[in-house]
């Protein structure tokens, strides 16, 4: 199992290009949801919330849009194709990822070597990746998850939680676990924050430079 940095720029034209491509910093993206190629996510728009909420607003592709306080908004739109890219090739994405106009940073759980191979050949057909670090989780980093989120992990990734497309929703696991969809997704956030913060601070002595792509012709 692997966690891997990737840097993306995007040449598909988006509606979070346009919003962001101005702005003086980077603006965080939180994942909640991608099915049937709709992708449910926290924006950190912060200062920018009403311009932004007023676009997306405006935006005939995007489903919905709410504000989740005076910072933050829920959008669920189209994927404008590197979520799927990502999902479709068995990696998993959550927390901290970031957007800036073009430039995406994504942090990517994969499985497998070649997992994060097609992943990378997959977004190179629409924009140019350059994988930014690539680190083994450590085994100990799974003892620190509680019994009971490893449960709910492991049953996510038998029934297809994390396939794509998804074998089952949230909804159906929350009810086969007879746990609502909130405790559902606080048992999943909390592992893969534990597991991905395990990674990252041990990551200046297990990352590895070498990118996956030049492994085809090692």
């Amino acid at each position: 199992m692997f966690t891997a940095t990737i840097h993306f720029t995007q040449d598909r034209d988006c509606i979070l290009r346009r919003l962001t491509a101005d702005l003086p910093e980077p603006v965080p993206i939180e994942i909640e949801e991608i099915q049937d190629g709709l992708v449910t996510f926290v924006l950190r728009s912060g200062s920018h919330t009403d311009r932004f909420h007023s676009e997306l607003d405006a935006a005939d592709h995007v489903e919905h849009v709410a504000k989740l306080d005076e910072e933050n908004l829920l959008v669920t739109k189209p994927s404008c194709g590197a979520y799927s890219a990502i999902y479709q090739n068995h990696g998993t994405l959550r927390r901290s990822n970031t957007i800036s106009g073009r430039q995406r940073e994504y942090h990517v759980l994969v499985f497998r070597r070649q997992d994060l191979k097609a992943i990378i050949s997959d977004l190179e057909a629409f924009g140019t990746v350059t994988l930014g670090t690539l680190t083994e989780f450590e085994e100990q980093s799974e003892s620190q998850v509680t019994d009971r989120q490893r449960e709910v992990v492991r049953e996510a990734l038998s029934r297809g939680y994390y396939d794509w497309p998804r074998k089952i929703t949230n909804e159906e696991l929350a009810e086969e676990l007879e746990i609502s969809r909130a405790t559902l997704h606080e048992h999943l956030r909390k592992a893969e924050r534990t597991l991905l913060s395990s990674v990252l601070a041990d990551r200046h002595a297990r990352t590895r430079t070498e990118s996956p792509v030049a492994d085809r012709n090692g």
